[in-house]
């Protein structure tokens, strides 16, 4: 059986390396991303994605945070996304992405949260996506890994 979560918060920037702000409810655009978010583009790294329960790992070291502080552009729970192979489909709302990428190298030495509690999730934990089949995606809908 297919293992399914559910869209807690959907977070655009204008601007690269910065917080993210939960919109709630975005379109996104085949091999682009997110519209009007800084990550969009024609490349492997359209759309991020952080689990909860990385989120909530960073709250029980002191870390002030909330959706989109990671730059995350999806926060959902019930999928642990760091184990997801590259290659892995998703079916987000409307939208059908595949994992290009597990985790990133930080900005310039670690941003505000690594500096704050001395590390942090997103570049062992958050995981990148190319965007197959665009669509609405909203906080509160289903999200599943295909078979």
């Amino acid at each position: 059986m297919a293992e399914k979560g559910t869209v807690l918060a959907v977070n655009i920037s204008a601007k690269r390396g910065e917080k993210k702000r939960n919109v709630g409810r975005a379109l996104i655009k085949t091999n682009y991303g997110i519209e009007l978010d800084a990550h969009g583009g024609q490349w492997h790294r359209q759309v991020s994605l952080l689990s909860q329960t990385s989120v909530d790992k960073m709250r029980a070291m002191g870390a002030e945070v909330d959706f989109g502080d990671f730059a995350e552009n999806i926060t959902l729970e019930g999928i642990e996304v760091s184990r997801l192979p590259i290659g892995t489909r998703l079916k987000a709302g409307e939208v059908l992405m595949e994992v290009t990428q597990i985790g990133k190298e930080c900005h310039n030495q670690g941003c505000a949260i690594k500096k704050q509690v001395g590390t942090c999730v997103m570049p062992l934990e958050g995981i990148f996506a190319r965007v197959l089949e665009g669509g609405w995606i909203a906080a509160g809908d289903s999200i599943e890994v295909l078979d």
